[in-house]
């Protein structure tokens, strides 16, 4: 019996675009994009790449906040960035969120490699309440 989510790929349930930030950018104006913009993750680059280097997650900014000490760059407090391909079936997704222990992954266009939007936990769970898994 294959996965329930095997039929379902990522495009068809992500969320299109990326907020992105340099690695240097103050953690705390990253965190205020976050909040203004309602978003659960941002895409960290370097040296004008449009490949993501990191993913700065609200787990993140929440983890800087309690340890005390604020890192003063985004980069510092990102954790590595976990992609997945926007043909790839929503069980892949999920799987990889379940072994990694993360929310969220980028999802990148299976053409050109570049992230085109973002994946989530939640969103995982929309499609499974829908009952379109089965």
């Amino acid at each position: 019996m294959s996965p329930a989510l095997d039929h379902i790929r990522v495009r068809d349930c992500m969320h299109q675009g990326i907020l992105s930030c340099s690695e240097d950018a103050p953690l705390s104006e990253v965190a205020a994009a976050m909040a203004k913009h309602r978003v659960h993750a941002v895409a960290i680059t370097s040296g004008g790449s449009r490949r993501p280097g990191g993913v700065l997650s609200d787990l993140d900014v929440v983890r800087a906040a309690a340890a005390g000490a604020e890192p003063s760059a985004a980069g510092e407090a990102a954790s590595e960035p976990l992609a997945v391909s926007a043909d790839d079936p929503l069980h892949r997704a999920a799987q990889l969120m379940v072994e990694h222990g993360v929310a969220h992954l980028i999802v990148l266009d299976a053409a050109s490699g570049h992230p085109i939007g973002v994946i989530s936990t939640l969103d995982v769970a929309a499609v499974y309440a829908s009952g379109a898994h089965e």
